[in-house]
C-alpha cells in the first residue's frame, strides 16, 4: 500500500559504520526492508528500489547509492546469470565496504521478514515474536 505506515524495528549485527541497504528479496511477504545506520540513507536505499520497481540497493550515503534491478516481481533478472552474479558480487562488497562483516548481508536481511524463524523478525504489521508466535511492541 502505497500509503502505509513503515514497520519499524532496531537490528543489531549488520555492524554499518555507514550507509544503508534494502531489497524487495524478503522472505515470504518480499515487501521492501532496509536496514542502516541513518534513516536518510535507508531512504535513499528504499527510493531507489521502489525506482526501478523492485531490486536490491546499497546507499553509500544519501547521494551514492547502486542498485540492481529485479523487474519480475523484485525477485529476479531477466539479465544474463554471469551478469546479475557479477553486478551483484559488486553490491556484496559495497554493502560490506559500510562496516559488514556478514558473509551475505543481503541474504541475511531477506530472512529478517521471514516471520517464522525465531527469534524477532520484521513484518508490514510490526514487530513479530517467532518464538511466543505473536506481534511485539517495539519497546518493551
Amino acid at each position: 500500500k502505497p500509503d502505509a505506515k513503515p514497520a519499524l524495528a532496531f537490528i543489531k549485527g549488520f555492524g554499518f559504520r555507514a550507509g544503508a541497504i534494502a531489497s524487495t528479496v524478503a522472505h515470504d511477504c518480499h515487501n521492501i526492508i532496509g536496514v542502516g545506520v541513518d534513516d536518510a540513507e535507508i531512504q535513499a536505499a528504499i527510493n531507489a528500489v521502489i525506482e526501478v520497481k523492485g531490486g536490491i540497493a546499497v546507499a553509500r550515503s544519501v547521494t551514492d547509492v547502486s542498485c540492481m534491478p529485479l523487474p519480475i516481481a523484485g525477485l529476479m533478472s531477466d539479465e544474463c546469470g554471469s551478469v546479475v552474479g557479477a553486478r551483484y558480487a559488486l553490491l556484496s562488497a559495497a554493502a560490506k565496504s559500510l562496516g559488514s562483516s556478514l558473509n551475505a548481508p543481503f541474504m541475511t536481511l531477506s530472512f529478517m521478514a521471514l516471520l517464522v524463524i525465531p527469534s524477532l523478525k520484521l513484518s508490514d504489521k510490526g514487530l513479530f515474536d517467532g518464538e511466543r508466535f505473536q506481534f511485539c511492541s517495539l519497546i518493551i
